[in-house]
């Protein structure tokens, strides 16, 4: 008799434990998405890898345009800015060297009828305002200033590449307002020195 008084005591043990083990469990269920879900969980937008080689696509197509698909809009001013002086002084020196280029021309072929041999009133002059020796000097300068400002020009717009690719990557490396870099100084009290570096900070 004691030993099944014993056994039936057990069964009943177990099936209780059972019973609320089954009740707890249906009571998680029941609860609600916002109890489970930890509020410091924070959602981020997704990685794109893509990104910088997309934004320096879009600047090589036109440039300013990778700038807009950073969002850094007022980068788009000095990206045109910076190109455009390089194509004025292109073409400003361009027209300087064809000047000279069409005179030394017509000397060479024997003519005295370019616009060095004129007045500022039209009135034709015995001998040039510009001998065909400084024609030779001035073509050549305008020629490396035209070669120079071409390749400023260039520059620029592989610059505009350049920063709109960097710029994506970096607008994908945390930035979060937890971290923070602040320089760091310390005495010394036993040797009398100070120690300077940066501290790097991060809060939970």
């Amino acid at each position: 008799m004691p030993s099944k008084f014993l056994i039936a005591s057990i069964f009943t043990f177990l099936f209780c434990f059972s019973t609320i083990a089954q009740e707890k469990e249906k009571k998680i269920k029941k609860l609600p998405k916002e109890v489970i879900v930890d509020s410091i969980i924070e959602i981020k937008k997704p990685f794109n890898p893509l990104s910088p080689a997309k934004a320096a696509f879009y600047s090589a197509i036109l440039p300013g345009l990778g700038q807009a698909y950073n969002k850094k809009y007022w980068k788009i001013p000095f990206v045109y800015g910076a190109i455009g002086t390089g194509v004025y002084f292109y073409i400003t020196n361009n027209k300087e060297y064809n000047r000279y280029r069409d005179a030394y021309k017509s000397r060479l072929a024997g003519y005295t009828n370019d616009e060095f041999y004129f007045d500022s009133e039209g009135n034709q002059l015995s001998t040039p305002r510009v001998t065909t020796e400084s024609l030779e000097r001035g073509q050549e300068f305008y020629r490396k200033n035209k070669d120079i400002s071409l390749l400023v020009t260039f520059g620029f717009y592989a610059l505009n590449i350049i920063d709109a690719n960097v710029d994506a990557h970096l607008l994908q490396y945390n930035v979060d307002e937890n971290l923070s870099l602040a320089p760091h100084y310390e005495f010394n009290e036993f040797d009398a020195t100070s120690n300077l570096g940066l501290t790097l900070n991060f809060k939970f």
